[in-house]
Order: structure tokens, then C-alpha cells, then sequence
């Protein structure tokens, strides 16, 4: 029977001296994982700007004035040409991501191509679309599509503090329609708008009790974008940062715990910290969506001091 994680349980754990909780979850780690192996994943933005939700993070929010250039759906060359370059570059998974609310069928059948020239390429592909009707994850399922990036960003509690366009339960339901439909999950959140560690806990606990929990987890450290209402919210502490990958790793053994924005503020040794609390994968290339993200030649030189290696495939998993 599948455990259930409660908050009394995680906040124990979440509060254990700092080694022994990075201890911890290494040795969960290393249960399943090649501890000295890293997935990398690519990151491109194939619409961009002009979305009507008002998330406070989001540059590409028709509600803020950040400056953004607004570009319209991407041609099918062009991302593939991308994905190309990311295949020679280490990726292993190729995202494309939309500002949309959600997909207008005649876009999602330009993007289940994409998906489906994508994948002649040998890599793993994933699409964030916004939110999706039934029909459309099983459209995407048809183009042979392996993940769908959905966050819920934050706690339920905390969560209309930050977005009010759309409900958490509409953020779940579109989980669900990926699910049923037999597309992996992609799903974590955003660390760093203003909320608590407890609401940290009880995201990563929604995640850890689903059915299935998400096979690939982002955590994002906020990108405090000029023009977004978050623009000056405090910034996050490190510690805590290390400690809620702890908690994802501990809690989802079997999930990629993914570093996502956010990495090109983070120290070298920060980034080394969250590898130790079971991190095992990063966002690779100079661009995430709109934001900026370390060179390959960083992510290169780092995983060289750490003596990391990039993952290959996922056949050393041993779940």
C-alpha cells in the first residue's frame, strides 16, 4: 500500500540538524539513483508573451509591463533546428513551452508535429501548454508526446495569493487529463514568493500523495522580474531552499527533482548543496522561456568540479 505523507511527519524532517537531514536524503538517493549522474533538459520558449493569466511571477503576462518582446507560435524548423543543438549539447529531454492559457486546437495540432519531429530526433519530449481538455492530452499522447510540465507553483492555501485567473483545481484537473491519458507528469513549483516553509511541505506533500507522483519535479527559485508584482519580494533563504529538495528527494524517491530557474543567481556551492540533497537534474542552455540561465560552459565547468556526468538514458535508474 502506498504511503501517505502527513505535515506533523515532514515537518520533523524538514527540521532535522541540516546534516543529518542532507544525509538522509542522499541515502534515498542512492537507493535509486546513480548518485554521480545528472539528467539535462532543454528549455524553449515556442510562443512567447501575451498570456491572459495574471501569475505575479510571469514576464510573459499580458496583466505586467516588463518589456518582453512578444513573439508569435515558432515554426516547426525552427524547433527542431533547436532541439538539434540540444541533443548535441547533452539533453536528454526537450521541453517547449507556450504562453497560453490553454492550446487553441488549430495551435495544438501545429505543436503535436512539432512533438512528433522532435521525437525522430531520439529525445525525450515534454510541452507546457497552459491548461488542457481531456481531448487535447490524448492528442498529445497520439503524437507520442513522453511529458506534460504543469506546476501548481505553490500550496493551495498560499496559491490565490500569487494567480487568480485560474483555480488550483483547474491546475489539478489538467494533471489529471495527462494521466488518464498516459503522458508523465511534470509538476513541482516556485520557491521564494513569499510564502512559508509550510506551505513548501504541504506542495511537495499534494505531489508525493498522488496516485503517481510526478516523474520529473522542478524546483524553481523565484526570478525576481522588473514590472511583475513580485518584483520585490524577499528573497528566499538558502538553507530552506536546500532543505525543501531534501524534502522532494525524501518524499519522491523515484521523481528527477529538477533545479530550474533561478540557477543563474545561485553560488556554485549552493547548487553543489542541492546535488547533495538529491537534486538530479537541471535545465541546460542560456534561456529558460524569457529567463536567463548559466551558459553550458558554467554548467559544464561545475559539473566537472563536482565530478558529475551528464545521464545518458534512464536505464541506471534501479527502481
Amino acid at each position: 500500500m502506498k504511503k501517505k505523507w502527513i505535515l506533523s511527519e515532514i515537518d520533523k524532517i524538514f527540521s532535522l540538524p541540516f546534516p543529518e537531514l542532507i544525509y538522509t536524503a542522499q541515502g534515498v538517493h542512492r537507493t535509486r539513483f546513480n548518485g554521480h549522474e545528472v539528467q539535462i533538459s532543454t528549455l524553449l520558449s515556442i510562443k512567447t508573451g501575451s498570456c491572459p493569466e495574471n501569475c505575479s511571477y510571469c514576464p510573459q503576462s499580458a496583466h505586467y509591463d516588463t518589456g518582453l518582446k512578444k513573439e508569435p507560435l515558432s515554426k516547426i524548423s525552427e524547433v527542431i533546428e533547436a532541439a538539434k543543438r540540444a541533443k548535441e549539447a547533452g539533453s536528454t529531454r526537450f521541453c517547449m513551452g507556450a504562453a497560453w492559457r490553454g492550446p487553441r486546437d488549430q495551435d495544438l495540432k501545429i505543436v503535436c508535429e512539432m512533438v512528433r519531429e522532435v521525437k525522430k530526433l531520439g529525445v525525450e519530449t515534454c510541452v507546457t501548454l497552459g491548461l488542457l481538455k481531456d481531448y487535447q492530452a490524448n492528442m498529445l499522447k497520439e503524437a507520442g508526446l513522453d511529458f506534460y510540465n504543469h506546476n501548481v507553483d505553490t500550496s493551495q492555501e498560499y496559491y490565490d495569493k500569487i494567480i487568480t485567473t485560474r483555480t488550483f483545481k483547474d491546475r489539478l484537473d489538467t494533471l489529471e487529463h495527462v494521466r488518464s491519458a498516459g503522458i508523465k507528469v511534470c509538476c513541482g513549483g516556485i520557491l521564494g514568493m513569499g510564502e512559508t516553509n509550510q506551505d513548501r511541505i504541504k506542495m511537495l506533500i499534494l505531489l508525493a500523495n498522488m496516485e503517481e507522483p510526478p516523474e520529473s519535479v522542478p524546483i524553481n527559485m523565484l526570478m525576481k522580474i522588473p514590472g511583475t508584482p513580485l518584483e520585490h519580494v524577499a528573497d528566499v533563504d538558502p538553507f530552506d531552499f536546500v532543505r525543501t529538495i531534501a524534502i522532494a528527494r525524501i518524499i519522491m524517491p523515484t521523481s528527477y527533482i529538477r533545479l530550474s530557474a533561478g540557477r543563474e543567481k545561485m553560488s556554485d556551492e549552493l547548487q553543489a548543496l542541492c546535488f547533495l540533497a538529491g537534486a538530479n537534474s537541471i535545465f541546460y542552455g542560456e534561456k529558460l522561456l524569457t529567463a536567463q540561465n548559466p551558459v553550458p560552459e558554467q554548467d559544464e565547468f561545475l559539473l566537472q568540479r563536482l565530478g558529475l556526468k551528464k545521464l545518458h538514458n534512464e536505464s541506471s535508474i534501479s527502481i
